[in-house]
């Protein structure tokens, strides 16, 4: 079986790999069968009486000095697999990858964004890692590389894909209820077509410029409540505000206007009054994350109406 070489650590990653896994192999074959030999060979029906056996010093040291051997023989390879991983090159191209619940975000050292992973081929990529809440890992299956991101600390990864074509990432650390739905892909294009790619920023809409949607985006808002009335794990916030919703407090049900006290009310205290068909219990309170300026910020957001 041919194996997709997708990029520079694919095969000292599948070397270690399949190393590792033929000395579990053969351990593994060769116990049982030892096993099997030792309980046939040495019942009870054959030897009624247990005889002890005297230590020898020689067996003693043969069985700790093999392991020993191969345990080192293993950790050889995983070590020169590993070691490269940790030494990004200079001239990589920067890239920080930012995950939240539950989307990709690239941003380029021009400023431009992009829900999927957009380079070049046979071009050095450095990505800096960054969680905007819980913990994350960005795997790229084809590349052989996992990294954990942990909110508050910046990590990093690196690679040079040598395969054009598209590539999954996934997220490898349960993140929550759309944990499976984290998922993004790496573009990998010619030079030229990437450099001209970089160079078109999408504009944005004069609602998404506003301060409220940078507040929601940083919060990872936007991964459970969609902007285009598409339902998630929460309401959309498309025409959030003036909209008339049922809601449950203390299981009874009740008909409310959205206005700012609503908004701020469900910013701090969001258990109070659910949406009806909606869970209890998954959004966390902001009440000790966010600055009540902020909050405001997010009020006038949706006090802005929506582009047509």
């Amino acid at each position: 079986m041919l194996l997709q070489v997708a990029s520079n650590f694919v095969e000292g990653v599948d070397k270690a790999f399949f190393i590792i896994m033929g000395i579990g192999v053969i351990f593994l074959v060769g116990l049982t069968t030892l096993m099997l030999v030792f309980v046939f060979k040495y019942n009870k029906k054959k030897h009624p009486k247990a005889v002890q056996v005297k230590e020898r010093m020689i067996l003693e040291v043969t069985w700790t000095a093999i392991p020993l051997l191969i345990v080192g023989f293993m950790f050889y390879y995983g070590y020169i697999a590993f070691m490269p991983m940790r030494n990004a090159p200079d001239d990589a191209i920067q890239v920080t990858a930012v995950g939240k619940m539950w989307e990709w975000n690239f941003i380029y050292a021009n400023g431009k964004e992009s829900k999927k992973l957009v380079v070049p081929f046979n071009k050095a990529v450095n990505l800096k890692l960054i969680s905007l809440d819980v913990v994350h890992s960005l795997y790229i299956p084809a590349y052989r590389i996992k990294e954990d991101m942990v909110k508050g600390e910046e990590g990093f990864m690196w690679f040079i894909p040598t395969q054009k074509g598209r590539f999954d990432i996934l997220c490898a650390e349960y993140c929550g209820v759309r944990h499976s739905y984290m998922s993004s892909e790496v573009d990998v294009i010619d030079e030229d077509k990437f450099n001209l790619w970089l160079t078109i920023i999408d504009k944005k809409s004069n609602k998404e410029e506003l301060p409220g949607f940078l507040v929601l985006k940083n919060n990872a808002c936007t991964g459970c409540h969609s902007l285009d009335g598409t339902k998630l794990v929460g309401p959309s916030f498309k025409g959030l505000y003036g909209r008339s919703e049922i809601v449950l407090t203390n299981d009874v049900e009740r008909n409310i206007k959205v206005d700012e006290e609503y908004i701020k009310a469900s910013i701090v205290n969001p258990d109070i009054d659910v949406v009806k068909d909606y869970n209890k219990g998954l959004m966390k309170s902001y009440q000790t994350v966010l600055k009540d300026e902020e909050i405001q910020q997010i009020i006038e957001y949706f006090k802005t109406p929506d582009e047509k």
